[in-house]
């Protein structure tokens, strides 16, 4: 493998683990920093959406004791059904949806300036629901993922939907969208971890059927790359948030969302960097 091939789909995959949990798009940080590295094509789709696997293994470790106690009770334990049926029908809007408009999307938005708007105006969102939150500190109504109804866990689901568009944030759609709802801030962080292992997982699978015929045997270890990359700075960074959930809630990431959003538009418009589509 070529040593540059190698050391792109390094960053792309540090980039993929540092940001896929944060509120703040790892989609739109792939497509930037695909930008930026020249590290782009239909191939590179396919990887940016695979290595995604990586970062979701994280997760699988760090909850692997609750994961092996909900499968473990699926026949018997009425807690562990609801929490999967939960899940199962959190994941489904963003799966229904993203097979009738996925094709559509990435034609039209899976961009640096479209992504850019977007941080943007999801920034603003954080804000707004924060805000709210702050003069209503008994909005949470929803201390813990199991005290979730199935109607609650759609509305999620439906939350989560939005992040079909790139630059909006799987994670931050989930969160704050839960906390919109009134899911406590550690609740709706924990059921966004819990409703990317089937969604991102499915994401992965389904690119890799898709577009089996733009890879081969040779992509094996630019993808293994990326995808270890991305295990291991998720793994980090899902320890981190956790602990930073406790005492910070997300205003920072609102202000960075913005910040950066509005330098990728002045850097376009000004013709300081070509951003590739």
């Amino acid at each position: 493998m070529d040593t540059v091939l190698a050391l792109k789909a390094l960053i792309m995959g540090i980039v993929e683990g540092l940001t896929e949990f944060l509120p703040i798009s790892s989609t739109g940080h792939l497509i930037l920093a695909g930008s930026l590295l020249d590290f782009t094509g239909e191939k590179i789709k396919v990887f940016e959406i695979v290595i995604q696997a990586g970062a979701i293994l994280a997760v699988c470790w760090e909850y692997r004791a609750r994961i092996a106690a909900v499968i473990g009770g699926l026949p018997s334990q009425r807690r562990a059904q609801k929490f999967a049926l939960n899940v199962l029908i959190g994941f489904l809007p963003a799966a229904f949806l993203g097979l009738l408009f996925n094709k559509a999307i990435k034609a039209a938005l899976f961009a640096p300036l479209p992504v850019a708007i977007a941080f943007i105006v999801g920034g603003l969102v954080i804000l707004w629901v924060e805000r709210r939150n702050r003069r209503n500190p008994r909005a949470a109504r929803i201390e813990s993922v199991d005290d979730l109804s199935a109607l609650d866990a759609f509305k999620v689901g439906c939350a989560q939907a939005f992040a079909l568009v790139p630059g909006t944030s799987r994670s931050g759609a989930t969160i704050i969208g839960g906390m919109w709802l009134g899911l406590s801030r550690q609740a709706a962080t924990e059921f966004s971890f819990f409703l990317a292992i089937p969604t991102l997982l499915a994401a992965t699978f389904y690119s890799l059927y898709k577009e089996r015929a733009l890879l081969s045997a040779a992509d094996v270890p630019l993808f293994a790359v990326g995808t270890v990359a991305a295990f291991v700075s998720a793994f980090f960074c899902v320890r981190w948030l956790l602990r930073y959930i406790s005492t910070h809630d997300f205003t920072v990431f609102a202000w960075y969302r913005i910040a950066f959003g509005i330098l990728v538009l002045a850097s376009s418009y000004g013709g300081w960097v070509v951003w590739a589509d």
